[in-house]
């Protein structure tokens, strides 16, 4: 409330003060008023609050594009709302053809395949999470996978290992290497007699699949590159000099697939992509799984026009409390809203098929195209704040509430969605992990702070 009031003049701090606890729970019913008025007394200015309710449905998000995102999402997750969800990770693997091989006669130490864990997200991160990988059995090819592509790999894994996180978000984890593989790898990268080059190698190892326990509930975010790959330590014959060689997923194109059974739960009935479902009193979004939230606008437009004359001084989207999480897991931590018509499509703009979202505050709401005419800005989406304390997120939208006032944009329906391609950003956060959250809809509303000179 803080924020708010240090935007107003000092008798109508005071105002604020004395019905605050009113503020929060009504709204004016009167037409001719429309909202709470704050200083009654005040002849010259006349400050109001209104809160309006926010409907909500969940959409499905059309398969998309995993395709070399940067981190592969491997995880096992569990829960009365999003079901069953899989996270699987596949990459080609990659070696420098000018690095020294190792001499026909060098001997192999030991071999590890290592994980560069950047994030965990999961419960019981003090017990041990079990992670495998496996040989492909059919070809990563030079084309683009969806987050429903799956590729067919060997049962028996390759490599296997676990690790008790406990507070650790980011680390380097061994995994033990199969000793008949590790050695038949070795012995052809000395002698080439399965494979001579790059693209031989990747005949003979079509690449890997990363996979963790079931049950563990514990999704992990692996980068690619140096850190993630085979690592061979060996010594020359006469030598006791340490030395290794690196078969890596750097440079190497990569896909994360997921799989989702949401038997029994209340996102069940959501099963095609892009029409909007009814769950319940509750919504929510997760991430990877493409699941999302709608958000149905129309009441600002009976709130809109029956004002005349007026000021926002603040207008914000609030969505929570969210429910709590377990220990270990943490809730998507921000999205921005799109602009979707009817069909939940996202809303271009004519002139050069921009998507549209609600813009921050204090920028532009509406530029000039090539022919001199307003059309909608694009380039500054307004994201949400988190408050994690209180499990609730705020977006501004006071910038854009004005701008629908003054007749300069049209309403739309949002989609909310966990990322924004104007970010300068490796990789689109809403296709990089299995984060998540859960909210009941009585817990959406767009709250509203606006004057009007009598």
């Amino acid at each position: 409330m803080s924020s708010i009031v240090s935007t107003l003049t000092s008798p109508v701090k005071l105002a604020i003060g004395a019905i605050t606890s009113l503020m929060l729970i009504s709204s004016c019913s009167d037409p001719a008023v429309v909202g709470i008025e704050l200083s009654p007394g005040n002849n010259q200015i006349g400050v109001f609050f209104k809160e309006i309710k926010i409907s909500a449905s969940m959409v499905m998000l059309d398969s998309f594009n995993t395709t070399n995102q940067g981190v592969l999402i491997v995880g096992n997750e569990t829960d009365p709302f999003f079901g069953k969800t899989e996270g699987i990770g596949y990459s080609r693997l990659f070696y420098e053809e000018t690095e020294l091989r190792p001499p026909g006669d060098a001997i192999l130490d030991s071999v590890f395949f290592k994980l560069d864990v950047v994030s965990v997200n999961g419960t019981d991160l003090d017990k041990s999470k079990s992670y495998t990988v496996h040989r492909l059995t059919e070809t990563l090819r030079d084309t683009v996978y969806y987050n429903n592509d799956k590729l067919l790999f060997e049962s028996s894994p390759i490599s296997t290992g676990s690790i008790r996180f406990g507070d650790v978000k980011d680390t380097l984890v061994n995994l033990a290497v199969n000793n008949e593989f590790g050695q038949d790898l070795f012995r052809n990268f000395q002698t080439r007699e399965a494979f001579d080059d790059l693209f031989s190698f990747r005949k003979y190892l079509p690449g890997i699949a990363i996979q963790s326990k079931d049950g563990d509930n514990t999704t992990i975010g692996v980068n690619l590159g140096l850190n993630t790959g085979f690592y061979f330590y060996f010594h020359n014959l006469g030598d006791t000099t340490s030395k290794v060689f690196r078969v890596t997923t750097a440079s190497s194109r990569s896909f994360n697939g997921v799989t989702s059974d949401r038997s029994g739960t209340p996102t069940a009935v959501i099963t095609d992509p892009g029409k909007s479902y009814k769950v319940g009193s509750l919504v929510g979004m997760k991430a990877n799984l493409g699941m999302t939230i709608k958000l149905d606008t129309s009441p600002l437009d009976s709130f809109l026009d029956s004002l005349s004359g007026v000021t926002f001084n603040q207008a914000e989207l609030i969505l929570g409390e969210t429910n709590a999480l377990a220990v270990g897991q943490t809730p998507l931590p921000w999205f921005i809203a799109y602009f979707v018509d009817g069909e939940n499509r996202i809303i271009s703009r004519p002139s050069d098929k921009q998507p549209l979202t609600v813009q921050t505050d204090g920028q532009p709401q509406v530029e000039l195209d090539a022919d001199g005419k307003e059309q909608p800005a694009f380039i500054a989406p307004a994201s949400t704040n988190y408050d994690s304390e209180k499990r609730i997120y705020t977006l501004p939208i006071t910038s854009h509430l004005n701008a629908l006032f003054r007749k300069k944009i049209t309403r739309q329906d949002w989609l909310l969605y966990a990322d924004t391609p104007y970010r300068e950003s490796p990789g689109d956060d809403f296709k990089r992990s299995f984060r998540q959250f859960v909210v009941d809809q009585n817990k959406i509303k767009i709250k509203v702070i606006y004057s009007r000179t009598r």
